[in-house]
């Protein structure tokens, strides 16, 4: 399955760090400047314009920083929560799943076949998978859907997902 590059990238945060940094490196040269400027002893009104405006512009280049750090680290914390998520939803899925077979009563030989069944391959590549003829994974197959009470994939894949929903008691007959 590819992945989203948009949400693979480990180099975004690093490219969002690095323009940051980049920003506080500009942001000390303009609070420097800023500072030497409001040193001089005499100032027109024109200069002292000038002094503020920089000083806003600087004020509001610090603001964006900080505004920027704090949501770069709620981000972080956010993908790390969901992807925690993820992973105990993953394995929630795979405990149902694996209950599901368990109740069926399926061989070893056939779990491996529904696995590779509930994760989309096709006949010919469980059986590359598994080393075995064609014949010998639509022999698990029928195995598997006489012990699920299902009649195909489609309806395999219904039933343990109705299971995952909560629609359907786990260890039941499929419809």
């Amino acid at each position: 399955m590819a992945r989203s590059k948009r949400t693979d990238s480990p180099k975004l945060p690093l490219v969002l760090i690095a323009l940051i940094a980049v920003q506080v490196f500009c942001a000390a040269v303009f609070l420097g400047d800023l500072l030497a400027d409001s040193q001089i002893p005499e100032m027109s009104a024109s200069d002292r314009l000038d002094l503020y405006i920089e000083a806003a512009a600087s004020l509001g280049l610090v603001a964006g920083i900080v505004f920027e750090v704090r949501y770069l680290l709620d981000l972080l914390r956010r993908k790390t929560h969901l992807e925690d998520s993820l992973r105990a939803a993953n394995a929630a899925v795979f405990d149902v799943i694996a209950a599901e077979f368990d109740s069926w009563s399926l061989t070893p030989s056939e779990r491996d076949v529904a696995t590779f069944l509930v994760k989309g391959m096709s006949i010919a590549e469980i059986a590359a998978l598994r080393g075995n003829a064609e014949g010998t994974v639509k022999a698990h197959l029928n195995a598997i859907y006489r012990k699920s009470g299902t009649r195909n994939r489609a309806e395999m894949l219904s039933h343990l997902i109705d299971v995952m929903m909560g629609t359907r008691e786990q260890g039941g007959e499929a419809a």
